[in-house]
């Protein structure tokens, strides 16, 4: 017969405990939030609205002042305009404070003067709606001096435009535009073979430079230290390395080829598809796979050796060593790393426009993010782009936790 077990009660001590730790992190939590989630939803917000890198600047009236003319034939020029060629303005209208000593002639229909007040009003305008006032004036006294108060007292503008940021208007047209252009599986393909290759081959590379300093050397640590040049050098001054290395009319690479007879003429290593994507691929393995070198060097010194003197007992090869102990061991650490290096390589942007700008084939995602919202100046096709590199690294994060990570006990 079992006896039940009494239910635990939490004591008062034990609710005070978990209400401070709670009022610890509420800053920290609140300004992650703040960080990560208002953009995101901001991203989302203008990814379904018809966003154009002019919109940006809200719909304001313009207006300019200038007092023109010679000795006894002067006039005050007024400039009114629509900030935006496609919005209205609605209630349009300026009011001006006149210096003393300037005497408006007459007055423009739709204009008023009270004392030193002259205001005008134009209703509801179109957008790109320009005005100009020239009205005569009489000038009583300093014209320099009187010139530069009328300079100096800014026309007040008035009225509201619809900000296309923050009204009710939305559209999905964002989005049949990505998945409707014909550079859209293209695009997907070369984000895919950029992101998968790229982090496979930091990671294998990062194994095999492992497993070669894994051993007692002289130089071992000089050595080590020159692993990490890539990781750890400007990528603005390696990436122009390759460029000028690479290079089809002065780069030593392609003279080197054609005095060995490998080829006849130069190769445009980082102009031509599918090379270039391949390079880009290799820039990102040969820049990136230190990271993986650091890590997994780490946890292959902290195996115990017993276990590898006891397969030399029994006769077993390097492989097999490498094959049945090393790896099982290492499985852990490499599930980490390809998670991580699979969201970092798949949001990179930096290498590829540095190396090629996006041609030739090496267009990913996220370097149509920024030729959608600033090459285009079309910001909410680039946060939908945006969105979509969201839900395909959140889907394979579903996929790596459900799958992979039960498998490797993580």
């Amino acid at each position: 017969m079992t006896v039940p077990t009494p239910p635990t009660t939490r004591g008062a001590l034990e609710k005070r405990e978990a209400r401070l730790a709670w009022g610890l992190l509420l800053p920290t939590i609140s300004i992650v939030s703040l960080v990560i989630i208002l953009p995101l939803l901001a991203i989302f917000w203008i990814s379904f609205k018809p966003v154009g890198l002019s919109d940006l600047r809200p719909i304001t009236p313009i207006v300019r002042e200038r007092l023109r003319g010679s000795e006894g034939d002067y006039q005050i020029e007024y400039r009114v305009r629509n900030s935006s060629q496609d919005k209205e303005i609605v209630g349009m209208g300026f009011s001006d404070t006149l210096p003393e000593g300037l005497t408006l002639l007459e007055v423009p229909e739709g204009c008023e003067l009270s004392g030193r007040t002259f205001a005008c009003e134009f209703g509801d305008v179109e957008g790109g709606f320009n005005e100009r006032l020239r009205i005569p004036v009489e000038i009583d006294g300093d014209a320099d001096a009187i010139e530069e108060l009328a300079e100096e007292s800014e026309p007040e503008g008035r009225g509201s435009g619809d900000n296309v940021l923050t009204n009710a208007e939305f559209t999905a047209e964002n989005f049949v535009r990505i998945f409707d252009s014909k550079e859209f599986l293209s695009v997907l393909w070369a984000t895919v073979f950029y992101t998968v290759v790229g982090t496979i081959g930091a990671l294998a590379v990062g194994l095999f430079a492992a497993l070669l300093l894994n051993k007692s050397f002289r130089g071992k640590g000089v050595l080590r230290g020159l692993y990490l040049f890539p990781y750890v050098a400007p990528v603005i001054a390696v990436a122009f390395t390759w460029v000028t290395l690479f290079d089809p009319f002065s780069g030593s690479l392609n003279a080197l080829l054609i005095q060995m007879g490998v080829t006849d003429s130069p190769i445009n290593f980082f102009g031509q598809r599918p090379l270039a994507l391949i390079m880009v691929t290799v820039f990102e393995i040969w820049r990136y796979f230190p990271l993986s070198f650091l890590f997994i060097l780490a946890r292959m010194q902290s195996i115990d050796t017993d276990m590898y003197e006891a397969a030399d007992m029994d006769g077993a090869s390097p492989f097999q060593k490498f094959w049945y102990l090393s790896l099982p061991m290492l499985m852990g650490i490499l599930s980490v790393l390809f998670l991580l290096r699979f969201i970092w390589t798949f949001n990179k942007f930096d290498d590829i426009f540095l190396l090629t700008g996006g041609n030739a084939g090496t267009r990913t995602l996220t370097v149509n993010v920024y030729e959608q919202a600033f090459a285009v100046s079309n910001i909410g096709a680039g946060a939908a782009v945006a969105v979509v590199i969201f839900a395909c690294l959140i889907l394979f994060s579903i996929f790596f936790f459900k799958y992979v990570s039960r498998e490797e006990g993580l």
